[in-house]
């Protein structure tokens, strides 16, 4: 435990980071897996192959192999535009807190749509007809009674995909954030202990783990409140 001497709080504050991390992409993943589901179950051919794509590629490729040109891909292309404007601008990049997140964000949502779209077609069609009859419009049905529905189907299933998201954070270590295994590296090479290092990045991640397994748990209970009442 001495190796770990000085480096409790740069541990902490690296954990502040990965739980912020996870908060931005754990949102992102929703609207991305959402619009792709959307997009998937539309009668629009255009969205349903640029959805179909999407999916197709961020889960066909390495997650490590899409945040690198996720990072240096942006950083290309906000280069170009910015040098439009201003010839004189050299270089433009995201910061990779952002380019992490949405990195992150993209891959673990490729699955989420697919989840989403498989609850959604498993909302009874009962329930959909009852909400027409009552005068509900598209809109107001799709809000208070298929997302409601659908999410109570997806939440096991979306539980896994917040394990995966808050692993994935580990990634971005690669482009300079300063989450808990960047603060590792660093302290590997000052002290010379990996072992210790690593074993309290893991540490922190199964913390993080066991939050998130319990808060599925918790929400899966009171989305099926109504089914015990039943009983």
């Amino acid at each position: 435990m001495e190796a770990l001497t000085g480096w409790w709080d740069n541990f902490f504050w690296g954990s502040v980071v990965v739980a912020e991390v996870f908060v931005v992409a754990m949102i992102l993943t929703v609207l991305f897996g959402l619009t792709g589901a959307a997009a998937k179950l539309s009668r629009n051919r255009l969205a349903q192959a640029i959805a179909n794509g999407y999916t197709i590629v961020f889960r066909g490729t390495p997650e490590i192999l899409v945040l690198l040109l996720f990072y240096f891909g942006s950083a290309i292309i906000l280069t170009a535009i910015a040098q439009i404007f201003d010839p004189e601008i050299k270089y433009v990049d995201i910061p990779p807190f952002w380019a992490g997140s949405i990195a992150i964000a993209l891959i673990v949502g490729s699955y989420a749509t697919e989840t989403f779209r498989g609850a959604f077609l498993g909302v009874e069609p009962g329930q959909i007809e009852a909400a027409r009859a009552l005068g509900l419009s598209n809109f107001k049905t799709f809000i208070y009674v298929r997302i409601p529905a659908m999410w109570r189907l997806a939440l096991p299933p979306f539980g896994n995909h917040m394990l995966s998201l808050i692993k994935d954070t580990a990634l971005i270590s690669i482009i300079g954030l300063e989450e808990t295994l960047f603060v590792a590296e660093q302290a590997i090479a000052t002290t010379g202990k990996p072992f210790t290092m690593f074993i309290v990045v893991g540490a922190i991640y199964l913390g993080f783990s066991t939050i998130i397994t319990l808060s599925v748990v918790v929400l899966e209970k009171y989305a099926n409140q109504h089914l015990e009442i039943a009983r």
